[in-house]
């Protein structure tokens, strides 16, 4: 989908009303851009694929990949208190230290969403409870970056399409109640398929074609792209792989994802300007 291109029905009323812009081409100026590893992982309430609960692992693998930033999901246990699962000591070992996320002293995220982060100073957070018929949420933080400004989302979509498809329209409002920034997207959406009978198609406005990804699901062997890592404006999201390793084969079942991100530095720090759009008040 180009810029161009008008989105059918209730979706091009969204980006309207809440001044989403279509997906903008700007270009990258090669002396301001500051590559950042970014990551995702479903790290399955810290159990593997032998059935071991084992935090330890978890923090390892992350450590094999060195994100900048680093978006997990399952970080929490699901019923009950929702304390937190991860090895935090590991991971400040590792460089990285969790956003305060979690409403619980002894939380790590947001239904299970947790934002871990090397160098950057939390603006805000935000958190969203999804609709659907499953309790689904995501986590909005506003960092700011030695680039400058990066809002970077973190969710995980429920098991059902009707559902996931509502999910994407939450985060888009979501996006347009804020500033222009380059803005992130980084989590397990539970949608392989593109093309028209695909949930993450009505996240294509904002962040553009969702084709098929890198396989990440089942982590021993993976067939299903169920994993993602979205950026916008155009450029900013590159090389997204799979981090694939014996030790990520068993630590969960998913295996994580990672990517470059290529910040512009005077739009990150400035916002990014696009002629004619506005956020919502």
């Amino acid at each position: 989908m180009t810029g161009s291109e008008t989105p059918q029905g209730g979706l091009a009323a969204l980006r309207q009303a809440h001044g989403i812009p279509a997906l903008p081409a700007i270009p990258l100026d090669p002396v301001s851009q500051a590559p950042v590893t970014v990551a995702s992982y479903n790290v399955h309430k810290c159990v593997g694929t032998d059935r071991r609960f084992d935090p330890a692992r978890i923090a390892r693998v992350i450590g094999e990949i060195a994100p900048d930033i680093i978006a997990i999901q399952e970080a929490d246990r699901r019923f009950g208190r929702r304390t937190g699962l991860l090895d935090t000591a590991a991971l400040e070992e590792a460089g990285l230290k969790l956003l305060p996320i979690s409403r619980l002293p002894d939380g790590h995220g947001w239904h299970g969403n947790a934002l871990a982060v090397r160098a950057g100073t939390p603006l805000s957070l935000q958190r969203i409870a999804l609709p659907g018929a499953e309790p689904r949420g995501a986590v909005i933080a506003e960092l700011e970056l030695p680039a400058g400004k990066l809002r970077v989302i973190a969710a995980h979509f429920g098991l059902l399409r009707r559902c996931r498809t509502r999910q994407g329209a939450a985060i888009l409002e979501a996006i347009g109640r804020g500033e222009a920034m380059p803005t992130l997207m980084m989590g397990d959406l539970n949608e392989w398929r593109p093309g028209r009978r695909s949930s993450l198609r009505v996240l294509e406005s904002f962040f553009g074609p969702a084709g098929f990804g890198p396989a990440s699901f089942p982590a021993r062997m993976p067939v299903f792209a169920l994993d993602r890592i979205l950026g916008w404006p155009q450029g900013v999201v590159r090389e997204v792989r799979v981090h694939d390793t014996p030790l990520a084969r068993t630590a969960s079942d998913h295996l994580p994802l990672k990517a470059k991100l290529v910040l512009h530095a005077r739009a990150a720090s400035q916002g990014v300007t696009i002629p004619g759009i506005q956020a919502a008040a």
